[in-house]
């Protein structure tokens, strides 16, 4: 074949290809968001100039005469990533136009499948057009056409077009769960938009929303300016709520999307947020206000039930300084202490929001965090107490460092803390035993702490493991808080304090290995003693970090059990107990810690009294500890369940108990979490607490659920949180409905009882009412 004849051949193979593609670049119409794809247009494509051609046909002809090529039976082509077939293919070079027939099918190169009956196109790719069009992406979506028409090179028309993100279904002659049809979809490459004209969606083959027309940005688009899916809520006080949000592109690098919501118990709430894009992060700026038409819908006596106008202004920016530091913050600032709450501000709607300020180094051997931070409590009370006895960190930071090769054989570490806090009130709780619980004192509180240890384990012809520990801390106070009137713990309000501890330390473990046929077991006795003086200053300093103590077997065999840096176990103690792990053959696996601490020597640091009584009735603070244990099972049946507890060391009586019982199967899970503390007078409570909580779920059939969140008070019979759920999930289509309620006498809110749901189209977007967490009743 002569050059002229290839170049002939290889224009109708180019004009084929890229014609059928054309025919696909409407797909994106039905997506109503703005699209994240980048690269070159469709309605421009470009193939590669060096790309190798493949031909094959029963029939391959060129007719000088007639200035036509026609290709004829079985027609297969490569070219450039595309492959197509078809019954025949025809170039008129008088005409221009070039034409395929006959169950046309291509593939392109993302693997997206163009079929077709007819094609018939310009050679200049201006004008042409397509029959029966039916298009299915990767990514399983689908559009029809009876028809498309490409016209002056700028607009690609597609006739009686269907748009559908569902898999056809089984059955004949049903339709897809949603689809969406339109008389006309036109796409204009030079405003790079795509209408949709008399546009219907349809559920379950019933027309439910008719829209006359809409215009979309085409898929080459990344960002632009526009109105979203609409939110939806129905709560107690606000009533039902409608949130119309709009984007808005400002420019490549910033954006915002304001939120107009109508409630019908309250009025209208503005929301906007604004994000800016820089090289190294992003920073957004959220503002939010109502003036309430109905405040009285609110509780008497509760913060929303006395303001009118209510707003909040908030802020977060993370940014990667370089590939070891980041840097952010989270601010709020809101006229009252429960409006982001109430109105479910997202991102700033927990009960106790976090304002800070951070600076986060990550090495290879080493860590930095340093924060400054502000504690914004979300209730109702009227007067902010909760709040304004909080104090304000500024900041905590933290260092730790691991040598990165052995000293004396073993491993050296090191770790600093600085805390800097003030609180303008006391924090304290008055007990019915006629103690007082001080939380916080009034004032400014400093301390510098540093530690360094070091360990190595040695391994003896005999099996045993020997682990000695030395460790140094030394820690520095500038204290600024007066000792609280009645306080009889010997307060130390000295403006400058220091102390220290030097620990020395022996760890014993003889693990035992015991293996069966069908079944492996590792005993392993342990047996620690740690050597050092008495605490100094014990009780005698601010307790703001080592508040929260709970013993049991998870910290049996650590150093020092108190959770944070204000207080240090002193005194000679020692820790004994085994571990146990066993793994069978046939799926079962099982875990177990037991043991008991005792205080051999010198001052027990858990019957020392300080301001919040940390250690007092935690089953330390006798020189014969309380027995701790863990047992823990899994099973091949999806089934696990596990107990935590902790026993009187002289009656075995039962003083605290946490267990958890799961199921995991195809069709049905469930978890139940059963607690129990008996009365602990000294932290505020003068009676037994028990509470059990239980998340659940069944599948019915293969689309539809139920699931449920319920926390029962065994103590007051009494069922105070709750929640109930349904959904259905399937390829193309989720939708779900919550109702919960809430009935906790000590965490007063605006909203007692809510309704949440969501659907959501696959391709499409979310339509929301409210929260559909069952189990979030914040």
């Amino acid at each position: 074949m002569a050059a002229s004849d290839r170049k002939s051949v290889k224009r109708l193979l180019t004009a084929l290809m890229t014609g059928v593609a054309l025919s696909a670049s409407v797909l994106p119409a039905a997506r109503v968001f703005a699209q994240q794809a980048s690269g070159q247009g469709v309605l421009n494509p470009r193939l590669p100039d060096n790309a190798k051609l493949m031909l094959a046909a029963n029939e391959l002809v060129y007719n000088k005469d007639a200035e036509k090529v026609v290709a004829t039976g079985g027609v297969q082509m490569n070219y450039g990533g595309y492959q197509m077939v078809a019954r025949k293919v025809e170039y008129d070079q008088k005409s221009g136009r070039m034409m395929a027939f006959g169950n046309i099918e291509l593939v392109q190169p993302d693997g997206n499948r163009i079929y077709a009956d007819k094609l018939d196109v310009t050679d200049d790719f201006a004008n042409g057009f397509v029959d029966a069009l039916r298009i299915e992406t990767t990514d399983n979506t689908r559009m029809a056409a009876q028809k498309g028409e490409r016209i002056n090179g700028e607009q690609m028309i597609l006739y009686k077009g269907v748009y559908t993100a569902c898999l056809p279904c089984a059955e004949q002659n049903r339709p897809p769960l949603w689809q969406i049809k339109a008389e006309r979809v036109v796409q204009n490459g030079k405003t790079h938009t795509i209408r949709l004209e008399k546009a219907k969606f349809q559920l379950f083959g019933q027309t439910i929303a008719s829209i006359p027309s809409i215009e979309v940005p085409d898929n080459t688009v990344k960002r632009k300016s526009g109105f979203l899916f609409p939110e939806m809520s129905t709560t107690q006080n606000l009533g039902f709520g409608l949130v119309v949000p709009y984007y808005w592109a400002i420019s490549p690098q910033t954006d915002a999307t304001i939120k107009l919501g109508g409630y019908t118990s309250q009025g209208v709430l503005l929301d906007t947020e604004v994000r800016h894009q820089f090289e190294d992060g992003l920073a957004t700026l959220r503002f939010a206000a109502i003036n309430q038409l109905n405040p009285g819908k609110f509780d008497e006596g509760t913060t929303d039930a006395e303001k009118t106008f209510r707003g909040m202004v908030g802020s977060t920016g993370k940014f990667e300084i370089n590939p070891r530091w980041t840097f952010g913050w989270d601010v709020m600032a809101q006229t009252d202490n429960n409006f982001s709450r109430t109105y479910d501000l997202e991102g700033f709607s927990q009960k106790t929001h976090t304002n800070q300020l951070y600076l986060t180094g990550l090495g290879d051997r080493n860590y930095f965090d340093m924060r400054a931070y502000y504690f914004d409590v979300q209730d109702a009370d009227l007067k902010s107490e909760a709040e304004k006895q909080q104090p304000i960190v500024w900041p905590v930071l933290d260092y730790s460092y691991y040598a990165p090769e052995p000293v004396y054989g073993g491993e050296l570490s090191a770790k600093v803390n600085f805390t800097t806090l003030t609180r303008y009130n006391n924090d304290f709780t008055s007990l019915s035993n006629g103690n007082t619980r001080y939380q916080g004192l009034k004032g400014t509180d400093s301390r510098l702490s540093a530690e360094v240890e070091w360990k190595r384990t040695y391994d003896t012809p005999q099996g045993v493991l020997l682990t000695p520990t030395l460790a140094a801390r030394g820690d520095a106070f500038g204290i600024d808080m007066r000792s609280p009137t009645g306080y009889g713990g010997n307060y130390n309000d000295t403006a400058a304090v220091t102390r220290s501890m030097v620990t020395a330390g022996l760890e014993v473990r003889y693990p035992w290995l015991l293996s069966t046929p069908n079944s492996n077991h590792v005993i392993e006795p342990i047996a620690q003693i740690f050597v050092r003086p008495d605490e100094q200053q014990a009780g005698r300093l601010p307790n703001e970090d080592a508040q929260s103590f709970v013993f049991d077997a998870n910290n049996l065999f650590e150093r020092d059990k108190f959770s944070g840096y204000d207080r240090v176990e002193g005194g000679t103690r020692a820790n004994v107990g085994f571990r146990y792990t066993g793994s069978f053959d046939n799926g079962y696996s099982l875990k177990s810690i037991f043991g008991q601490s005792y205080q051999l020597a010198g001052q027990n640091s858990f019957a020392t009294r300080d301001l919040v009584y940390a250690g007092n009735e935690s089953g330390l603070e006798t020189a014969v500890s309380d027995y701790v244990g863990m047992v823990g099972i899994d099973t091949p049946y999806g089934i696990t369940a596990s107990l935590n507890g902790r026993f009187d060391e002289k009656t075995f009586e039962v003083q605290r108990t946490d267990s958890a019982l799961g199921y995991n199967g195809d069709r049905f899970q469930t978890n139940f979490i059963y607690t129990q503390v008996a009365a602990q007078p000294d932290y505020g409570y003068d009676y037994d607490r028990e509470e059990v909580q239980n998340n659940s779920s069944v599948k019915i059939g293969d689309f539809w659920s139920i699931f449920s969140s319920v926390t029962w008070d065994v103590k007051k019979s009494d069922v105070n949180r709750y929640g109930i759920g349904v959904s259905y999930a399937d390829d193309c289509t989720v939708f779900s409905i919550v109702y919960k309620q809430k009935r906790d006498t000590d965490d007063e809110s605006a909203n007692d009882w809510s309704i949440g749901a969501r659907i959501s189209f696959r391709t499409l977007g979310d339509v929301k009412v409210g929260d559909t967490d069952v189990s979030n009743f914040d």
